[in-house]
């Protein structure tokens, strides 16, 4: 199982990012996909998850109303959409994929992660 992320850069307060999650060696379709996030210092964090079908979705706190995750599974691939961002939104985003039916906020419930892309928001 692979999990590609990528989309990370430098950018300034305020903009926007997409990150891209391609995932292969696993039936897309049977897990919910997620991302988290993990700062210097600091315990990884979740962002957002969405469900196998892409019919429900969650949020972390510090990200409602600003981040948006998607899912294309004829693409095997996931997004997470990142408008207004803060420079509290800097760290590594991580792709992560869990085989059961309910969305888990908890790193341990994920089954599969890929590598992160790194995100620097600078003020």
């Amino acid at each position: 199982v692979q999990l590609q992320a990528s989309g990370g850069g430098l950018v300034q307060a305020g903009d926007s990012l997409r990150l891209t999650c391609a995932a292969s060696g696993l039936i897309f379709t049977s897990y919910i996909m997620a991302w988290f996030r993990q700062a210097p210092g600091k315990k990884r964090e979740f962002v957002a998850a969405i469900t196998r079908s892409g019919a429900s979705v969650e949020y972390g706190e510090s990200v409602k109303g600003r981040f948006t995750i998607s899912r294309e599974n004829a693409k095997k691939t996931v997004y997470l959409q990142m408008n207004s961002l803060k420079p509290d939104d800097s760290a590594v985003y991580y792709c992560a994929a869990r085989s059961k039916v309910l969305i888990a906020v908890t790193p341990g419930d994920y089954d599969y992660w890929g590598k992160g892309t790194l995100v620097t928001v600078s003020s």
